[in-house]
């Protein structure tokens, strides 16, 4: 059985600003590669969170049938987010301990669904510190961006 691995990461310029995703998603068998997609897409104002939480929601969403699927993001906050912070948000109503309405509940709350199809395994790499996977990610994120950037004016 193939192993699924989704590299994530989000980018903006700006924040808010243009922004986008990418997800680098392989099946691998050991150490050799035996499929691989690219995702990527953006938003003319967002922010970076938001960016990285919908290239994990787009990895998970993208799987036709639940599967067993690791995913590597160097987002904190979505880390966090997805393996502690949401059970208290949801018992609270979607609500921080503080009482204040979780931001991004909209994506937060896709994400939960998105991931209760699958078995997910979390990891948390540190960004831009030459990670390839991690750096193909990044490059599909500001490509994604790239439609929503404002033109440089002619010089």
């Amino acid at each position: 059985m193939p192993e699924l691995f989704a590299y994530t990461d989000g980018a903006c310029s700006g924040n808010p600003g243009p922004g986008g995703w990418g997800v680098l998603m392989r099946a691998m068998d050991g150490e050799k590669v035996l499929k691989e997609r690219e995702l990527n897409g953006g938003e003319a104002e967002t922010t970076n969170n938001r960016m990285e939480l919908l290239a994990a929601i787009s990895a998970l969403e993208t799987l036709e049938r639940p599967s067993k699927i690791t995913v590597v993001t160097d987002s904190a906050y979505v880390k966090n987010g997805v393996t502690g912070w949401i059970f208290g948000w949801k018992r609270n109503g979607w609500k921080t301990s503080n009482k204040k309405p979780v931001k991004n509940v909209d994506l937060w709350q896709r994400l939960d669904e998105a991931q209760a199809r699958h078995e997910v395994t979390w990891e948390w790499v540190k960004g831009h510190a030459g990670h390839p996977e991690n750096e193909k990610a990044d490059e599909l994120a500001r490509a994604g961006m790239a439609p929503f950037k404002p033109k440089k004016a002619q010089a």
